[in-house]
This record gives structure tokens, C-alpha cells and sequence, in this order.
């Protein structure tokens, strides 16, 4: 009998804009979510669910074998904001934030995290993204840093 890897890691990766300003606009946000997943298919990236916020990023993701979570952020972070800002799709020039969160996600949770960042809108009727990425840290145990 042969061994092989066998390895299923998922990841809810989380990231905003520089000083979480709203600066993603309605008819931006339909764009960016398509370019996004252009580069996710490109990179090989399989992608559960993706959600663009006027302020923020959800993406759930299988992590490939082969690959770094910084590596992965950074493509899509870096790739995006140069397309915003080649396409002059916000005025003055677009960044995202220092960082990212990236929580382990199990199997048997996917479905309801899906569901979660599927209703991203809803969820933020009442909590604001600041809340909601600190409630994320505590739940995982992780020291919020400025």
C-alpha cells in the first residue's frame, strides 16, 4: 500500500480597506468580486464562498498543499488593489489594510459559515465590520493589535 497526503484545510480569510473606510461602492463591489474570483481560479484556489463589503473582504477557502496563507493574501491584496488603481474605479489612490485574519474553519462548520458570509448585508444592520473582526479575534483566541 502506497501513502499519500491527503489534506483538507479551510480557511476563513478576512481583510479590509486602509483605516476601514466604506470606500467600496455599490458599483465597485460587483467588480471587485468578479475580479477577485478571476484571480482565485487563476492561482487554484478552491473558493467556497466570497463576499465583498463596502469595507472589508470574507473569502472561505480550501488552503492548497503547496501554498502559504501569507503568499495567497498577499497575491489577492496586492493584485486587487492594483487593478482598483490602474482602472481608476475609487478617487485617489486605494489600499487595503496592514494584515488579514485567517480562521480555521471545520467541516462540519462550512455550511454555516458559508451562510454567514453569504449574508454579510444583513449581519451588518447590526454590528459594524470593526465589531465583527474583533468578536472573530476573541473567539479564536487571538491578541487584537492595532
Amino acid at each position: 500500500m502506497s501513502i499519500h497526503s491527503h489534506i483538507k484545510i479551510i480557511l476563513h480569510v478576512i481583510w479590509g480597506t486602509h483605516e476601514r473606510t466604506r470606500i467600496l461602492h455599490a458599483e465597485l463591489r460587483p467588480k471587485l468580486f468578479e475580479h477577485l474570483k478571476s484571480s482565485i481560479l487563476r492561482m487554484k484556489i478552491k473558493s467556497e464562498r466570497l463576499n465583498v463589503q463596502p469595507e472589508h473582504i470574507h473569502l472561505l477557502m480550501e488552503l492548497p498543499a503547496d501554498c502559504a496563507i501569507a503568499e495567497i493574501v498577499k497575491q489577492l491584496k496586492g493584485e486587487s488593489s492594483n487593478w482598483i488603481n490602474e482602472n481608476n474605479l475609487i478617487v485617489g489612490k486605494f489600499r487595503w489594510a496592514r494584515g488579514y485574519a485567517a480562521l480555521s474553519v471545520s467541516v462540519s462548520q462550512m455550511e454555516k459559515v458559508k451562510q454567514y458570509i453569504k449574508n454579510q448585508d444583513r449581519h451588518h444592520h447590526r454590528q459594524t465590520f470593526d465589531e465583527e473582526y474583533r468578536e472573530f479575534l476573541t473567539k479564536y483566541g487571538i491578541e487584537y493589535k492595532e
